[in-house]
C-alpha cells in the first residue's frame, strides 16, 4: 500500500506582502495535487501548516476545497493534523480544516486521534507548544498504546525534535515513541529522512521556499512531497520533486569584485521566465551603505520582484586594524532563547522568539497573529 506525504503548504502566506508569492504558494500546491492524482496514492497524509494563518484568506480556503474535492473524486483519501500555524492558540478553538469534513478530509485530532486505512493505523495529534510537552506525550502514549495491535502504523505528528532544531524544537527525540512503521512529521522545512524505532522518521519539507533560510536546501534536496510504499518491513520511500514558479537568488559578494558579480547575476535574471526574489549580502570594504543601495537598486530594481539587500562592511579598531567577526558572534535567536527559557515555563522565550522571526522577514501580520494568540492564550491558562 502507497501513500503521500505532504507538509507545510502555507496557503495564504503573501511573503514580503507580494501578491505574486502569495499565488507562487497557491501554484505550486495545485502542482502537488496533481502529481499526488498522477501517483495514485492509496491515500495521502498532510502533517501541518496546510494554511499560513487560523483564518485563512477566501481564496486559500478555496483552493484547499478544490483540492479536497479532487482527492474525493478520484478515491484518495486525505489525512491531516493542524500544524502552528492552522491553530488558533485559545482552548476549544477549531483548525480551519474542520471546513473540510464533509468533503472527506479527515483530521486526526484530540476527538479523533486515529483512523485506520485499511489494515494501517493512522494516529496524531494536533502542533503543541514546548510548555505543553508533558500533555503532548501523554497523548503519544494513549496513542501507542492503541496502535500496537496492528501491523502497519503511522504517526502523525507537527512537531520540531532537539535533533534537528536545538534552540526551537517542542519535543525530545526519546520522547517520540519507536513502535510506528513511519512518523510522519511537519514543522521543519528541510528534507529529513531517518531510521528511527521500527521504521523511519521523516520531514518532507515545505512546498515552497518559506524563508530565505531555506534556498541552500532547496538547491541540494529540492522541494516536494514524498511516496511512501508500506508494503515490505522498512517503508519505501520516494522524492517528488515539485517545479518553484520562480528563482529565488541568495548571493554573498565580496566588495571588490561587486561589479563583475552584479553583471552576472543581471545577466542570469535575463534568462528567467519570471522575476525572481533577491537577496544579496555585499561583505568587506570599507563602504557607503546609502550609495551602494542606490547602485543596487539601480541595477535591479525593474528584472527582480523583490531585492533584500544586507551590509557587512569591514570593521576598523580604533587602532585601524581590521576587526573578524565570525557567521556566530551574533545570534540574536540563540541568546533570546537562552536568556529567556527558563521564565514563564518557556512561555516568553518561545514567543519572543517567533516574533523576531516574524517581524525580520516583515510579515507583520503573522507577527500581529501570533502576539494576539500568546495573549489569548495566557488569558485561557
Amino acid at each position: 500500500m502507497q501513500f503521500v506525504h505532504m507538509s507545510d503548504t502555507h496557503l495564504g502566506y503573501r511573503q514580503y506582502g507580494l501578491l505574486e508569492r502569495e499565488n507562487d504558494f497557491f501554484e505550486v500546491f495545485n502542482q502537488a495535487v496533481d502529481e499526488v492524482i498522477r501517483e495514485r496514492p492509496d491515500f495521502a497524509v498532510h502533517s501541518g501548516d496546510l494554511f499560513e494563518y487560523s483564518r485563512p484568506p477566501t481564496k486559500a480556503l478555496l483552493t484547499v476545497q478544490n483540492a479536497v474535492i479532487r482527492f474525493k473524486d478520484e478515491k484518495i483519501p486525505f489525512y491531516a493534523v493542524a500544524g502552528n500555524h492552522d491553530i488558533v492558540m485559545r482552548k476549544n478553538a477549531l483548525p480551519p480544516q474542520v471546513l473540510y469534513r464533509d468533503f472527506g478530509l479527515k483530521l486526526i485530532s484530540p476527538k479523533n486521534p486515529f483512523y485506520m486505512e485499511g489494515d494501517i493505523f493512522i494516529g496524531g495529534t494536533p502542533y503543541a507548544s514546548r510548555y505543553n510537552s508533558k500533555h503532548l506525550k501523554e497523548r503519544l502514549q494513549d496513542i501507542e498504546k492503541a496502535s500496537l495491535e496492528h501491523k502497519k502504523r503511522i504517526l502523525v505528528l507537527h512537531q520540531g525534535i532537539d535533533r534537528y532544531i536545538p534552540y526551537e524544537y517542542e519535543i525530545k527525540i526519546g520522547d517520540i515513541p519507536k513502535s510506528f512503521n513511519y512518523c510522519a512529521f511537519g514543522h521543519i522545512h528541510e528534507r529529513i529522512i531517518d531510521d528511527f524505532g521500527e521504521g523511519k522518521l521523516v520531514y518532507p519539507g515545505s512546498t515552497e521556499i518559506w524563508r530565505s533560510n531555506e534556498v541552500e536546501g532547496y538547491k541540494k534536496n529540492g522541494k516536494g512531497f514524498y511516496l511512501v510504499d508500506m508494503g515490505g518491513d522498512i517503508p519505501e520511500i520516494e522524492r517528488i520533486d515539485l517545479e518553484l514558479p520562480r528563482e529565488f537568488i541568495k548571493e554573498t559578494i565580496r566588495f571588490h569584485e561587486l561589479e563583475e558579480k552584479l553583471s552576472m547575476i543581471a545577466e542570469h535574471i535575463t534568462t528567467l521566465k519570471k522575476k525572481p526574489l533577491l537577496q544579496l549580502t555585499v561583505e568587506g570594504g570599507n563602504f557607503s551603505r546609502s550609495e551602494l543601495y542606490e547602485k543596487l537598486n539601480t541595477t535591479f530594481s525593474d528584472l527582480c520582484l523583490s531585492l533584500r539587500p544586507n551590509y557587512r562592511p569591514d570593521i576598523l579598531a580604533d587602532d585601524g586594524t581590521l576587526l573578524e567577526m565570525g557567521k556566530d558572534a551574533l545570534d540574536i535567536k540563540k541568546m533570546l532563547a537562552e536568556r529567556l527559557k527558563d521564565f514563564q515555563d518557556e512561555k516568553i522565550s518561545e514567543f519572543a522568539v517567533n516574533l523576531m522571526k516574524e517581524m525580520s522577514e516583515g510579515d507583520m501580520k503573522r507577527a500581529e497573529e501570533i502576539t494576539a494568540e500568546f495573549y489569548g492564550e495566557l488569558y485561557d491558562n
